[in-house]
């Protein structure tokens, strides 16, 4: 009940912040976002404007970040969509294994459905946790086989089946595109917001109250007229 009351006073707060905004919103290039070099591909409907999070499941900054990214989803305008891009550059704590692991849910049609469940086996009942209790790095990591486990008792997709697809050269070919765009878009860290592939939001926007309204300013600049 807390975390919904909590939810709800942050939306009324984007709104107001929305409200102030509409009388012309004071966002700069190169201090609150960078136009990319070389616009990256998007990946949601036709008509759309794709509002892009990079995260890794194995990023803690990223699992703190997501009542943000639920008050943001609920902030798009209607021509916008949410996607999600998972990072594999921190090795050491497993990122690989879990962008793996988002490719394959995608490609199974069950990645959205699971998403917080992921956050939550690895930040909050460490089932796929990556630290102990220490905060040391756990040795082994979790494995993928590990997470098909995860994934079957939470959407019903055979274990063998979610491997098949996690081990397969669609998923390798969506990892390297996927290693591959966030080097081009210069992403410093995770969580980072890229908008229609041309819009990177600067690292130091955190909260809702500057995310939401920093985002409909630049779909709507996106958008073709």
């Amino acid at each position: 009940m807390n975390t919904y009351r909590g939810l709800f006073f942050s939306l009324l707060a984007v709104l107001a912040t929305l409200r102030a905004e509409a009388a012309g919103p004071a966002f700069v290039e190169g201090r609150d976002y960078f136009t990319l070099g070389q616009t990256q591909r998007t990946n949601v409907a036709p008509g759309k404007i794709e509002v892009l999070e990079v995260f890794s499941y194995g990023c803690p900054v990223c699992n703190g970040f997501q009542p943000t990214m639920e008050l943001l989803k609920k902030g798009l305008p209607a021509n916008a969509q949410l996607a999600y891009l998972p990072a594999a550059f921190n090795k050491a704590e497993d990122w690989p294994m879990f962008q793996r692991a988002w490719f394959a849910a995608q490609a199974l049609g069950i990645a959205d459905r699971a998403h917080q469940q992921m956050f939550d086996a690895v930040w909050k009942t460490g089932e796929l946790a990556t630290v102990d209790e220490q905060h040391r790095l756990k040795n082994p990591q979790p494995t993928i086989e590990q997470a098909a486990r995860a994934y079957a008792r939470w959407t019903g997709v055979k274990a063998e089946d979610f491997l098949a697809m996690a081990r397969s050269f669609t998923i390798d070919g969506r990892m390297r595109a996927a290693d591959e765009q966030v080097l081009n878009m210069q992403v410093p860290g995770t969580p980072c917001i890229v908008v229609d592939g041309r819009y990177r939001i600067a690292d130091s926007i955190r909260s809702a109250t500057q995310l939401v309204p920093l985002v409909r300013f630049l779909v709507e600049k996106a958008t073709p007229r």
